[in-house]
């Protein structure tokens, strides 16, 4: 929460047009989360951001208008467009309502869409196209900002060249020959859209007065709050597929008589041993004494209260690498342990 509250604070003063902050709830629908838990944790964690950054001093107006949000699309395509709009419609009413902006571009809630990946399936890999179109046409339907399409073969491993131009032609398909980006909100008015939005906004505002009960997100967090549902959710789905109530084309109906597998993308290991001795070599030829000072600096204002991203950037300069901000960074404050409960 702190370096996420210095990025704002800096980027305010410094960067004022670029995007913070990309608030994410695709894990948690990944790891299992229904789509009301999904909206619903995802901005809580934008609450509980926004709330940091106002305690720090700054203006809702000065930062909020360059966050952004990051959410999966599932084949359910009336539930996820219903979603989507239901993000914007409460994002909208907390921003102003909760936090006092006035400047509508801070009430918008900007966000990316990628397509479900643990909805794809290692067996008859053709079906995972489908399920893409489906799931990027919801995200499109729905009003996000930016999408990415997953690739045919990616529950068997990382994309093939192919598999990814063809996920990209997904994509061009639906901006340039199916007319769905001609209005916003084409699906506005419709009676089972606009209901279905009602239903996911008042679940997901039940698991926002959760939370809040429980002391807030951080707190919600610590207590294990947000992971139990999920688990349990991805336990009930997992049920319904093992039992057949739930069907996975391909998976557990349908099935193809005759599969077979591509040809699939091979990370050669050459590349590794490149690119480690590229870091190697970094360290070696790099200034020690004027990289100790950098890391000594970003230690102190880490046990501090100064803004990280200055002594950040100079580490940076001093061709500091990643992991080694990120461990002086975990020797200061710790590192985050799920709570496991018996």
């Amino acid at each position: 929460m702190r370096l996420v509250t210095d990025i704002f604070e800096f980027c305010s003063k410094e960067l004022p047009r670029w995007n913070t902050i990309s608030i994410s709830g695709y894990h948690m629908r990944e790891a299992g989360a229904t789509a009301a838990q999904e909206l619903a944790f995802t901005l809580a964690d934008g609450i509980a951001y926004v709330d940091a950054a106002l305690s720090r001093g700054l203006d809702i107006d000065d930062f909020a208008d360059r966050l952004s949000f990051f959410f999966a699309s599932w084949s359910e395509l009336f539930e996820e467009v219903a979603k989507f709009r239901a993000a914007r419609r409460m994002w909208a009413r907390l921003v102003k309502e909760r936090f006092g902006a006035t400047n509508t571009r801070s009430m918008a809630c900007r966000f990316h869409v990628q397509t479900a990946g643990s909805s794809l399936t290692a067996q008859s890999i053709d079906n995972n196209v489908v399920r893409t179109t489906v799931q990027a046409l919801a995200a499109v339907l729905g009003g996000a900002q930016s999408l990415h399409t997953n690739s045919r073969d990616e529950a068997l491993a990382l994309p093939t060249a192919e598999a990814a131009r063809l996920a990209l032609r997904t994509q061009q398909i639906l901006a340039y020959e199916s007319g769905v980006t001609e209005t916003p909100d084409p699906l506005a008015g419709s009676y089972y859209v606009e209901s279905l939005t009602n239903q996911l906004e008042a679940a997901a505002n039940d698991y926002l007065k959760e939370i809040e009960a429980l002391g807030g997100t951080l707190a919600a967090i610590e207590a294990g709050y947000q992971q139990r549902q999920i688990q349990e959710a991805a336990y009930q789905v997992q049920r319904a597929v093992e039992n057949g109530s739930k069907v996975v084309v391909g998976v557990n109906k349908f099935r193809d008589e005759e599969t077979s597998t591509p040809a699939l993308q091979k990370i050669d290991p050459e590349g590794e041993r490149r690119q480690c001795e590229r870091v190697q070599r970094v360290r070696a030829e790099r200034d020690a004494a004027a990289w100790e000072a950098a890391m000594a600096r970003l230690e102190q204002c880490a046990r501090g209260q100064e803004n990280l991203l200055p002594p950040m950037i100079e580490a940076v300069k001093a061709y500091a690498t990643v992991g080694e901000v990120c461990d002086r960074l975990r020797s200061v404050w710790g590192e985050h342990r799920e709570l496991i409960t018996i």
